[in-house]
């Protein structure tokens, strides 16, 4: 099958890496089934887009509402050839026992529910067919420590073992899987949402550092996701040049009162 004949489906495709990956794939002559919770976001990327597309409005982590609208997918978009589990949150930072449990909870529903339920309710068919290929956007935060968020750093180590688990599993099958695991990404909402909406001091967090953009992440997958069927991309871990790994910190342990 001819790249121009290829479906992709992307989560989380209303803005930052996912609006990115879209008009990459678009490019590229992929048809583009484009899931996200916001409609009107959903209908205006749809609107740029030369390449047929077709919108699901959902929360990936509502695994009934999804199952339903992939069930009742036109034809020409049933047979999805790549699968771009995008979607994923993160909310606010601080000490782990200042934070509420319902932020945990949302980020485990999306980033580890929604992840698993979108690639169950796809997997089946590439498996049938022979072909395909599974794309988990991670995160360098799974794999390096990074103080102020545990859950969100714990949900993408989870994406990070899954991807290798589910490569290892479709062995022999002619699936791949890909895990893209990005350190620092700039204009996403997933930054915004990190910082609990405060859009200025998020630029002042990003202040003279250029840090990777969704078009450089867009372009990674589109890269991994058309090469040759018999080369399978396992991981990718991708900073930007002014971003390297954490250090390990020292802290001075306060005096206890007699």
């Amino acid at each position: 099958m001819g790249v121009s004949m290829k479906t992709v489906l992307i989560t989380g495709a209303s803005s930052g890496i996912g609006s990115a990956l879209a008009h990459e794939y678009n490019h590229h002559g992929f048809r583009l089934i484009l899931a996200a919770r916001r409609h009107d976001r959903l209908e205006e990327l749809a609107r740029k887009l030369a390449q047929p597309v077709h919108t699901i409005c959902t929360d990936i982590a509502d695994g009934a509402t999804l199952q339903a609208a992939l069930a009742d997918l036109p034809s020409v978009f049933r047979d999805i050839d790549i699968l771009v589990n995008n979607a994923g949150v993160t909310i606010g930072e601080g000490p782990v026992h200042e934070r509420k449990l319902e932020d945990w909870n949302t980020m485990i529903d999306t980033n580890i529910r929604g992840l698993i339920q979108c690639t169950r309710m796809v997997l089946p068919g590439m498996v049938h067919r022979g072909n395909g290929h599974i794309v988990n956007l991670g995160s360098t935060a799974g794999s390096y420590p990074r103080p102020g968020n545990p859950i969100y750093c714990a949900s993408k180590a989870f994406g990070t073992q899954f991807s290798l688990a589910l490569r290892a599993d479709l062995h022999g099958t002619g699936v791949r899987v890909t895990s893209i695991e990005p350190g620092t990404v700039q204009d996403t909402e997933l930054a915004i949402n990190r910082v609990g909406g405060d859009v200025s001091r998020l630029a002042e967090i990003y202040a003279d550092y250029e840090y990777l953009t969704p078009e450089d992440i867009a372009r990674t997958i589109v890269w991994c996701t058309t090469m040759p069927s018999h080369v399978n991309i396992n991981r990718i871990d991708l900073m930007a040049t002014c971003q390297t790994f954490s250090n390990l910190s020292s802290k001075r342990r306060k005096a206890v009162p007699a």
